[in-house]
């Protein structure tokens, strides 16, 4: 069967010209079918490029930043990062990008370079910052800090646990990608003093439907989190007990809608470290 490679170029960009804002799912299930009803034919390689590119540019529909409730489900690509956000990213992995959870001198090009991270929710409070920092693979927690030599390594995490990450496979309107700690370490006054500030950090996505994410942190503390194009990211101060362990009680996550519904909960989150599905 011959497939006339204008013809799907012309119902391509026909799509993509249609009134903003664009409804990307509906266009990536349409180009989905589509596909799925073409799947015996032949194509050359040329008619393959010319609707990959098409279908791209008919699928990015996202706020500048990324902000806003959006939908996680619907990101084909993610939002460019403001001039600051860049410089969070770099700051984030100074060797480049994601490197070894136990040697922060390792980089694993495997994972991507820091040009392919975006900066996608941020939570901040009196103490600072922690940013959930994304690719279309997976992602790495920043926690910035002027003391670059203590800073947390960019330890990375595939959407979905495992290679090559699945950005836009999770079911129901609410995924849990990790709860874990970050510490922001920092030195005070003239004798430069040690601090460290650990944290625990829940992140995740959620569908265009929720607009808020509580957290309870079992410990009598809950937290709404930050949300921003179908991101979300909290964190409050973590106790270390005595013995320097972090009190860490599994939470749960709570998705709320426009009515202030229950759109989705997963309970007894269990903590864990960063890397999940990664092989280091």
């Amino acid at each position: 069967m011959t497939i006339d490679e204008q013809r799907i170029g012309a119902e391509l960009r026909r799509m993509a010209d249609e009134a903003g804002p664009v409804d990307a799912l509906a266009h990536a299930r349409r180009a989905r079918a589509g596909a799925l009803r073409r799947r015996r034919a032949t194509w050359s390689l040329a008619g393959l490029a010319v609707a990959a590119s098409l279908v791209t540019a008919v699928m990015v529909t996202l706020p500048p930043g990324g902000a806003g409730p959006d939908t996680a489900a619907q990101v084909a690509r993610l939002p460019e990062n403001t001039p600051e956000q860049l410089r969070v990213v770099r700051e984030c992995m100074p060797n480049g990008g994601p490197v070894h959870n136990m040697d922060g001198n390792l980089r694993l090009p495997e994972q991507g370079s820091a040009e392919d991270f975006r900066v996608l929710a941020e939570y901040r409070d009196k103490k600072g910052m922690t940013a959930l920092v994304g690719s279309l693979a997976g992602f790495v927690l920043c926690t910035p800090t002027t003391q670059k030599d203590m800073a947390e390594r960019a330890v990375f995490t595939y959407w979905g646990f495992e290679p090559p990450g699945d950005l836009t496979g999770f079911q129901g309107d609410l995924q849990v990608d990790a709860y874990t700690s970050h510490t922001h370490s920092y030195a005070t006054g003239p004798q430069r003093i040690q601090h460290d500030d650990v944290y625990r950090v829940v992140v995740g996505r959620v569908t265009s439907g929720v607009r808020r994410v509580e957290i309870d942190w079992a410990d009598g503390r809950r937290t709404d989190a930050r949300l921003a194009g179908g991101f979300f990211i909290a964190r409050v101060p973590g106790k270390v007990e005595p013995t320097g362990i972090l009190d860490s009680p599994p939470v749960t996550v709570t998705a709320y809608g426009p009515q202030d519904q229950v759109l989705g909960r997963q309970e007894d989150v269990a903590f864990g470290p960063l890397g999940r599905g990664s092989g280091y």
